[in-house]
């Protein structure tokens, strides 16, 4: 198991869309015996009612969502270009039907029961503040729905305060 610092948020130096963008991240929700994760690359960061928060984005259709509406709080993870693999596996595979961590060779860890992969080095805990479903109707742009969503798959956008950042 790593240790993990923890530090302030307005200490982060991070690019949002190189991190989240290009490099992805890992949400993870449930408990350390009971978690699934996957793999993110759309999302952002930001001050949400005053607080600092979390912007992630989730398909009806994917497992980690039961899991998110199920708690409170979720973990959002980012590692190195090592563990890009990894990062692959759990985007392409569902919790269903295998066992995500096992399989991508990750280890569950956690801070106040909240999960989170122990191979990731930046690690944000954060607490739901608000769950708004996407519609159609909402886009101004018609063709979103066109490109994005044409088998009726539609996200959830989840807006978390980030209680916990913590680094190795």
């Amino acid at each position: 198991m790593h240790t993990f610092q923890p530090f302030s948020i307005n200490d982060i130096d991070l690019n949002p869309f190189n991190k989240l963008g290009k490099e992805w991240a890992l949400i993870t929700a449930g408990s350390k015996h009971d978690a699934n994760c996957m793999t993110v690359s759309w999302g952002g960061l930001g001050v949400m009612w005053g607080k600092n928060s979390a912007f992630i984005f989730i398909r009806e259709s994917r497992y980690t969502k039961e899991f998110i509406d199920k708690n409170d709080v979720f973990s959002i993870s980012f590692f190195d270009e090592s563990y890009r693999d990894a990062l692959n596996y759990c985007g392409s595979h569902s919790g269903r039907d295998v066992d995500k961590f096992e399989e991508a060779n990750l280890t569950i860890a956690s801070k106040h029961g909240i999960p989170f992969p122990d191979e990731a080095n930046l690690v944000l805990i954060c607490k739901k503040m608000a769950a708004v479903e996407l519609d159609e109707s909402t886009f101004c742009d018609k063709a979103i729905k066109e490109k994005f969503y044409a088998d009726n798959d539609m996200h959830t956008m989840y807006v978390g305060e980030i209680l916990v950042s913590m680094a190795r």
